[in-house]
């Protein structure tokens, strides 16, 4: 095979050679890396892709170093004995680079080498003196389909892990309310930002045996799979806190010590709403921790008063959370919410929606008569319609997806 001792890929080691496509127009060139010290060897290998009418582009190299310079490529065809490796350390020394699909090439016949090979990871393996071309070309593209159905496999697997957290998140974030009064009005809303992944936004509802009903609002600063499990910790800790009976205003200084104790930071800070709703439904009490004032929703909503706001959770800094009296009227409603609501920007200058824009969106969705239903006005089969209305109009305000992640609880009593 050897002509006239010339180089025969024309070329230094790493030179390209091309193949006239024999394959359909609509088909790329595939492309080999193969790795074999022997010229006479690299020719054959590339005579029979040729004759078997592979389109191809081909890479030659000599060593398992040079190799690793030029792995981007469809296929390796890789031969076992070369100067720098031999035996199953060449082909391991290429697969931990991360090389795509390997076909080890060897000459030994009567061994059990090509079987180490595939148990090491090749994709297949031939043996160089019964190669005819028919074989080769199939062999190649068969590791290459494999590969790509083996990483297909991987990427669904791997959607369905992170699926099956996002579910195991949202049923941590985004409980059901443990409420036994059935007269009072109790709503909760959640809505994804953009990415479509679960922050560290929280909400949760418990009614005590004397009629308490508790309800919390929380936000981790930052967003992705350590603020929501940090979240998931903090939402987890606060019902336990609420159902052993811890009074309303000790709940959030030992939440703040399970945030201390669970942060990955130091600088990871939490801000909270909580509202202590008293049996008689008359009053209630009002905790802020950095938060967002909630809403009092009637014809003409506003703020609640927020003079004795606390600090969010986690700052280094003094004071507590002092409780703030709030004298009801016969029938009321107040919403809490997370500040993904208010960063909505809604126009090309970034002019966030604030509190006003939430005041006139909650006049107009909350006081609503229900719409078309689940599934009408952007809103999810399973969630709550007159929260979905506000979500939704805070949506379509914002143009798009939030880029933050919204979370919403709507309590109310009706004399």
């Amino acid at each position: 095979m050897h002509t006239d001792g010339k180089d025969p890929m024309h070329g230094s080691a790493a030179r390209e050679a091309q193949a006239p496509p024999a394959a359909p127009a609509d088909d790329l060139p595939m492309r080999i890396l193969v790795v074999e010290d022997d010229e006479g060897d690299a020719l054959l290998v590339q005579e029979h892709l040729y004759d078997a009418g592979l389109a191809h582009e081909t890479v030659w190299v000599r060593t398992v170093d040079e190799a690793l310079e030029n792995l981007d490529v469809d296929c390796v065809l890789l031969d076992l004995g070369l100067p720098d490796a031999m035996g199953l350390g060449a082909l391991q020394r290429v697969l931990d680079a991360g090389a795509p699909p390997v076909v080890v090439l060897t000459g030994l016949t009567g061994t059990d080498a090509g079987v180490e090979a595939v148990a090491a990871g090749a994709q297949d393996f031939l043996v160089k003196g019964d190669v005819h071309p028919d074989v080769l070309a199939r062999s190649v593209r068969y590791a290459v389909q494999r590969r790509r159905l083996e990483d297909t496999g991987r990427a669904l697997y791997r959607s369905l892990v992170r699926a099956a957290e996002t579910t195991r998140l949202e049923r941590a974030l985004l409980p059901t309310p443990r409420v036994a009064d059935e007269r009072l009005e109790v709503r909760v809303g959640y809505r994804a930002g953009r990415d479509g992944l679960l922050g560290g936004d929280f909400y949760d509802v418990v009614e005590r045996p004397d009629g308490t009903v508790l309800v919390m609002v929380g936000d981790v600063c930052g967003h992705g799979p350590d603020e929501a499990a940090l979240g998931a910790t903090l939402r987890t800790a606060w019902r336990t806190l609420v159902i052993a009976g811890t009074p309303a205003d000790e709940i959030l200084g030992l939440l703040e010590r399970v945030l201390q104790a669970e942060r990955s930071r130091p600088e990871v800070f939490t801000t909270a709403s909580m509202l202590a709703i008293h049996p008689d439904r008359r009053s209630a009490d009002l905790y802020l921790a950095g938060h967002p004032v909630p809403l009092l929703v009637d014809e003409r909503s506003t703020l609640l008063p927020s003079d004795a706001r606390g600090r969010a959770l986690g700052i280094p800094v003094g004071g507590g959370w002092p409780a703030r009296r709030l004298e009801l009227a016969p029938s009321w409603r107040v919403l809490l919410y997370t500040d993904g609501l208010l960063e909505a920007t809604v126009d090309d200058a970034g002019t966030r929606l604030g509190k006003p824009g939430l005041l006139e969106l909650a006049d107009r969705t909350l006081n609503a008569e229900p719409g078309p239903g689940p599934g009408g006005d952007g809103i999810a089969p399973d969630e709550d319609p007159v929260l979905g209305r506000l979500l939704s109009a805070v949506r379509e305000r914002h143009g798009g997806d939030l880029v933050d992640d919204a979370a919403v609880v709507l309590v109310g009593w009706r004399a």
